[in-house]
């Protein structure tokens, strides 16, 4: 499936990673799909919010949840 259909498909919530172009190359925004819109889609990453207008989308998928934090090392 194309990129676009599949965000446009998923449920909010769902873990996600989107490749992107930005000027001089692409980038990643792996995170949280927090919406999917007719123009852009917007995940939740460790930074914040990023909304990826969907023209530049090249690559999309899911992706499981992340390995649970280690604890804390004990000195």
């Amino acid at each position: 499936m194309k990129p676009v259909p599949f965000l446009l498909a998923l449920a909010p919530g769902t873990r996600v990673v989107i490749r992107y172009r930005i000027e001089g190359g692409f980038t990643d925004a792996l995170g949280e799909l927090v919406r999917a819109g007719p123009a852009d889609c917007v995940v939740l990453t460790r930074r914040g919010e990023v909304a990826v207008p969907l023209e530049q989308v090249v690559a999309a998928r899911q992706v499981p949840p992340p390995p649970p934090r280690r604890p804390a090392r004990q000195h």
